[in-house]
């Protein structure tokens, strides 16, 4: 494949970046979390409780999620936080509790269950309110999957001192900037990584969910350096040197949904001296994830459970 694997993406991290999240932060960390747990005997099974679990977001926000346990656990278990794709509703995370994890699988707003009070639809989450910073709408999706973490925190089974992040797609975006945002987070794995590189992405790919930016431009050309100037508050390419853990990326070298060349673009801009990237000719927006799944599960295994 003739790719450029140094491809540079041309969002410019805001000088006020960090302003900005430290400000939102601040917010959030005035709601109170107010958990609710409530165990779903219908999911559950002989080997995994699964539990439905709401609490408080920014803007107070309820946001729900899939909580899983494997049963009968006797000590500490290391964590996993499981990040939704775009259009997809997230997965009751069964599979990680069977591998020994406590495992909350989040459903930021607008998401199954988090749909009373904000809900832009799809298409529709990628251009609400893209023209002003401050109540686009990714900057409370974020949250909500940065919240999860204080919720796993709220919870004794849980070793706060070994949870992962994993995600695929705009799960692989939201991956990206839990591990910037929040240092708890051990070991992150991100797949074919959505919401990196706007602006890039826009002309190198045509199909939605990125798309969708170019309806808005072609809707309000005027606007394009407004869209510009705000996505690079929520780029991944923008948190990226934050992210200090053990990562590993992949990526489908045919990938026309989220392109290839934002994928790169983010991994040379992570920070982390414990980084790993992997490509799949021949794949595309799964990004080979019927060989990278194995990866990931050794992967996790060696950072949060010590298994080499």
């Amino acid at each position: 494949m003739n790719i450029d694997r140094n491809y540079r993406c041309m969002v410019v991290k805001p000088d006020d970046f960090d302003d900005f999240w430290e400000e939102v932060l601040t917010d959030v960390a005035d709601v109170d979390l107010e958990p609710i747990m409530e165990k779903d005997l219908l999911r559950s099974n002989d080997d995994v409780d699964v539990f439905q679990v709401f609490f408080t977001s920014i803007d107070r926000v309820r946001i729900s999620a899939w909580y899983s346990l494997p049963k009968n656990a006797s000590r500490k278990l290391p964590a996993m936080v499981q990040l939704p794709g775009y259009q997809s509703d997230p997965p009751i995370p069964r599979d990680w509790a069977a591998k020994g994890y406590a495992c909350i699988s989040v459903n930021p707003r607008g998401k199954v269950r988090s749909r009373s009070q904000f809900d832009p639809g799809y298409p529709g989450l990628l251009t609400y309110n893209i023209i002003d910073k401050n109540s686009y709408s990714y900057r409370g999706f974020y949250v909500d999957a940065w919240r999860s973490v204080d919720f796993l925190l709220s919870r004794p089974e849980v070793d706060a001192d070994r949870i992962g992040a994993v995600g695929g797609s705009q799960g692989g975006a939201l991956a990206t900037t839990i591990a910037a945002m929040r240092n708890e987070i051990s070991a992150v794995s991100i797949s074919a990584p959505y919401l990196c590189g706007y602006m890039d992405a826009i002309e190198l790919t045509h199909t939605y969910p990125f798309h969708e930016i170019n309806d808005y431009l072609n809707t309000y050309p005027d606007r394009s350096d407004q869209v510009a100037e705000t996505l690079a508050y929520f780029d991944g390419i923008s948190f990226a040197d934050k992210i200090k853990c053990p990562v590993i990326l992949n990526v489908g070298l045919q990938d026309n949904v989220v392109p290839p060349e934002t994928g790169f673009s983010l991994f040379n801009a992570i920070a982390s001296e414990d980084k790993t990237l992997y490509e799949y000719d021949g794949h595309g927006h799964e990004a080979g994830s019927y060989v990278h799944g194995k990866i990931i599960d050794e992967f996790f295994e060696t950072h949060l459970k010590g298994v080499r």
